[in-house]
């Protein structure tokens, strides 16, 4: 407790402290003899490209990957490029099951948005194209696929797909030069606009139990994330923010469970961070929220460096 205590008084020795210990869980995951990039889901077990993408992307959050060599991050992006399959996708045969097929907050289209990032902060490419992104090529198509969608069961999930294709579609304008693919994300930005609930600021859910506002605010933070990358202007900024600190619980966290997951916490610490670039709606309270739940996401941190997904409950690691 007294790491939590320390917070909001916090010196840059303690926050230094924090990240070394956080590098240093990481570099416990590291499996050299099998490359640089070869890094595990649990200390002791098997290479995973998930792993990989996470420690490329910690890494780089904290400022290290600038102690790997030119070779070294040559060899870590060869890693991550060898994963890649004709169709675009980033696969990786030791997790490989019809789950991953068709999941989207998991499996490959999940992964190749995380392997996407992380070969970006290598100062990589992905090599093949995404004929996965085809489907969308006509106009009209990406409209069609959106409202194809099961909104009303499951808008989380439908986000977590756009999310997927989204950042797929943003990479290959970017770093591909398939410039087709901004009239498509031009399309899919504005069936949004048009669909997205004025009184609550998100899709597919309303707020009369703390459940669907935090459901709901979990599915605008995957879609917001594709506005904020393309400096989209996003609509109801005021509600959304009222949204946000709706969710916050006394404990700090952002979840309907006192024991909110790592999920739940970043779907809102990070867009209220960047929405006070927006406006100064609400400031002092978004600045207080924040630090109480600086405070609860300390409570998550191990002693080995590593965090918590959800305190208090285990993850199940049959598969890996």
């Amino acid at each position: 407790m007294a790491r939590q205590r320390t917070l909001l008084t916090a010196s840059d020795e303690f926050i230094d402290e924090i990240r070394q210990s956080t590098l240093s869980y990481v570099s416990s995951n590291h499996l050299p003899r099998q490359g640089v990039g070869a890094y595990s889901y649990v200390v002791g077990g098997p290479p995973l490209l998930y792993a990989s993408c996470y420690a490329a992307l910690t890494r780089d959050l904290y400022g290290d990957l600038g102690s790997l060599s030119g070779n070294g991050k040559k060899e870590w992006i060869g890693y991550i490029q060898g994963n890649q399959r004709d169709d675009g996708l980033f696969v990786d045969p030791l997790i490989a099951c019809s789950e991953a097929e068709e999941l989207d907050w998991w499996g490959w289209r999940h992964l190749t948005l995380h392997a996407l990032m992380a070969l970006a902060a290598l100062g990589g490419v992905a090599k093949k194209p995404f004929r996965i992104l085809d489907r969308f090529r006509n106009q009209g198509q990406m409209v069609e696929w959106l409202e194809s969608r099961n909104w009303k069961r499951d808008a989380c999930n439908v986000s977590n797909q756009i999310q997927n294709y989204g950042v797929m579609l943003q990479y290959a304008r970017q770093f591909q030069n398939e410039l087709w693919c901004n009239d498509v994300l031009n399309e899919m930005y504005h069936w949004l606009d048009q669909h997205q609930d004025p009184h609550t600021g998100y899709w597919g859910y309303g707020n009369s139990t703390a459940w669907a506002r935090s459901m709901g605010l979990q599915t605008g933070y995957h879609l917001w994330c594709l506005y904020f990358y393309d400096g989209r202007p996003i609509q109801y900024v005021e509600r959304i923010i009222d949204s946000f600190l709706a969710t916050q619980n006394h404990l700090g966290g952002f979840g309907a469970p006192l024991n909110s997951s790592a999920c739940e916490d970043i779907d809102s610490i990070d867009p209220l961070v960047r929405l006070t670039l927006a406006t100064d709606y609400r400031r002092e309270d978004i600045r207080s929220a924040l630090e109480k739940a600086a405070v609860w996401v300390l409570v998550n941190l191990n002693d080995d460096g590593g965090w918590v997904f959800r305190r208090g409950e285990s993850r199940v690691t049959d598969m890996i």
